[in-house]
This record gives C-alpha cells, structure tokens and sequence, in this order.
C-alpha cells in the first residue's frame, strides 16, 4: 500500500523490512526517508520495501542496445522505465570496445541527450568504459573485437573522458600491459573507479595494479581461458587479493554454485552482483540475429547462447533482480544479504548516498516487492522519493 499526502508532500509507503520482516510504514518527503514507524502486521506478508537496485554493468535491456547507437530522448526514457519496472534506482550503462572514434561519438552523444532528461540522468551514476585496453588473447578478450584492442593510453582516455563531460565513473583493463600500473595510478586519483576484466595477467601485474588503485574484479570467472593452470592463475591471484571486489554474474549460466558460493566465502560483503545483461535480457524466448553474437538463442530458462550450441553463451539475458533471486534460490545469500549484494554494496563500491539503504535520512531510492516463493514482482520503485507508478 502506497498513499500520497499533498498536504505536506509526503510519500508513505507500507510493508515488510526487506531485513528485519518487520512491518513498516515508511515516509518519504523531500527525496529522502523521513521516518520508518513499525505497525501491525496488517499488510500482505509477500509485500517487502528494500533498497533499490544498483547495477554497474548493463550493456543493453528491453532491445535497447548501448553500443549499437547513441541513445535518443525516447529511448533513454524507455530503457529507464523498463529498468525500474524491475527494481532498478541506479545503473551504469557499459559502453565496450570500439574505435576512439566511435567511442567519443557514443559518450558525447548520450551525455548531450541524458543532460536534458531528468528522470535518466538521475537514475544513471555516469558511464561503465569496459575496455578497449584489454587483453588481446583469445578466451580472456571475450566478444570484444580484437581490431579496437589496444594497451592503455592515458592521453586518450583523458580525451574520452572529455567527450563524456567526466562522466566515465569506472574502466576495466587489463593489467598485463608494460604501463597498466601508471594508467590506474592516475585513473583512480581522477575518481574514476578501475576494474580489472578481460585478463590474462600474471601475479605480479595483479598485484601491481591493487597497489596502484586497482579496486575491482569484473565478473570474475567470466572472460577467462577455457583452461588454467591449477596455480598461480589469475581468477586465484584475484581472489586473494584483499583490497579487490568482485561483481559477479549470478543467473545460473555464467557461473556455477559451487564457484559462487567459493567467491561469496571469500569475498563477502565485497562480492557484487551486476546483470552485465545484453539488448535481449527482458525479450521473450526465441531465436534472434545479433550484430556481435550472430544467430542466437533465448532459452524459457533465460540461457542465452549460440544458435545449435547451447554449450557457447552469447552474453547475460536476464535482470539484476533475477541475479538476486537466483542468489538467494541457490542458498549463496539469505534474503536480506542477496539484496545488498545488489544494492547497498554496489553502493557503497561507488561511494553514493545511497549506500545508507532502508535507513531515516538515506534518499529514498527503493523498492516494492510481491516477494512470492517462485517469482518476485516489482510492485513500485521509487527513486529520489518518485514512484514509477505515477
């Protein structure tokens, strides 16, 4: 239940603590909690309030491709709506490995559009860069096109970073490059977040790009070799190393439980779940020709891979708060931690306000959830103290 005072512009919204199964009654007025009263449980006990959705690496959703074109205004104001529809208060859309030309094309033209809409501009933390300064071997480079593969280039990405009015809040590289280290030193005292992804580095570069700002794994165990030495390898070697987060993609295809839940031990509060999700996460099962991956599959399951070989993915099709989901169906997370892997942590990874969560005086960027055993629906998300319900 959700109720609207005009008098004093408050927001109310009822229904269980996400943590604590309390009911509650929130208040919401200037874009911020005001109060959190505790009431009888007189609600639907399927009804849960939790914080909004954070995901820092989406690649597309709905048909809304971020790397086919530039966003128009309808667009953008589409993708956003459809991303709130499923929990989402903050995203960052993943622009990945292209020419410099192209690439300063896509940021500035988006940037240029998002700075006349509101409503997206808010929901979007800034720009995920994945690449092109990744590794050129074949597994770890994934689908990223080998001719854009390049080592990285301070001068350049600064040049990027202009096109994108300092809008590019996290890159993930390859360390395994002669200059890697000097890179991060200086992307990370620009405030820009620097993940390490697409790698075939050794130790020592692992350890060097940590020492030097490094603070990321992006979706560890995914762009990787078939094979590996037993040790050292590179998914250990982050894995061990303290000061890294790891975001994973948990939608039961990328990664195994068993490998999850070694991660999860791990890495704890510091494993994320991102939906690293392509144009076809949210489109019905059936067969799809796309421009990187060619004729593809979208299984009932939400698997999407090569047409003929369903052993060969062709990226994430499914949503964050299905990642969440399968987290906690798994028995990887209780609820209320398979929700913060998902919000409050990514969160706090970024530094943003947000990272408060259900809390008086945190922005009110949440979520309503019909939290039935096997399907979860949003029924409203609210971001700075606005419903997606009208």
């Amino acid at each position: 239940m959700s109720r609207l005072t005009e008098g004093n512009k408050m927001y109310t919204i009822k229904g269980k603590h996400y943590n604590t199964g309390q009911f509650i009654e929130v208040i919401i007025q200037d874009q911020h909690i005001h109060a959190i009263n505790e009431i009888d449980g007189t609600e639907s006990s399927n009804r849960v309030i939790a914080p909004g959705l954070v995901d820092i690496q989406i690649n597309g959703y709905k048909g809304f491709d971020f790397n086919r074109n530039p966003l128009k205004k309808e667009e953008w104001l589409s993708v956003s709506k459809h991303l709130a529809d499923v929990g989402i208060t903050t995203f960052y859309p993943t622009i990945i490995t292209n020419s410099f030309e192209n690439l300063s094309y896509f940021l500035e033209k988006n940037v240029k559009v998002l700075a006349e809409l509101d409503m997206c501009h808010d929901m979007i933390g800034g720009f995920h860069l994945e690449g092109p300064y990744l590794s050129t071997q074949d597994g770890p480079r994934g689908a990223h096109d080998k001719r854009y593969v390049k080592e990285p280039d301070w001068d350049e990405f600064c040049k990027l970073q202009e096109s994108a009015r300092g809008n590019i809040r996290i890159i993930s590289i390859s360390p395994e490059w002669d200059h890697a280290a000097d890179f991060i030193e200086k992307a990370t005292k620009s405030n820009v977040k620097v993940a390490i992804g697409h790698t075939a580095a050794n130790t020592r570069q692992i350890h060097a790009a940590v020492e030097a700002g490094a603070t990321l794994s992006t979706h560890l165990g995914n762009g990787a070799h078939v094979t590996l030495p037993r040790h050292p390898n590179y998914i250990w070697d982050q894995l061990a190393e303290k000061n890294l987060w790891a975001s994973v993609i948990s939608d039961g295809h990328h990664l195994p439980t068993n490998v999850l839940n070694v991660f999860n031990d791990v890495k704890h509060e510091k494993m994320l779940l991102i939906s690293d999700s392509v144009a076809l996460a949210g489109k019905p099962p059936g067969d799809y020709k796309t421009p990187v991956g060619g004729e593809v599959t979208l299984t009932e399951n939400g698997k999407l891979h090569l047409k003929n070989e369903p052993n060969l993915l062709a990226g994430s099709a499914q949503n964050l708060l299905q990642g969440v989901q399968h987290c906690i169906q798994a028995n990887i997370a209780s609820i209320p931690e398979g929700i913060n892997k998902a919000s409050i942590y990514p969160a706090s990874f970024m530094d943003l306000q947000v990272k408060k969560g259900l809390a008086i005086g945190a922005p009110a960027d949440l979520t309503v959830l019909n939290m039935n055993q096997n399907k979860w629906e949003v029924i409203e998300t609210i971001k700075n103290g606005k419903t997606s319900k009208g």
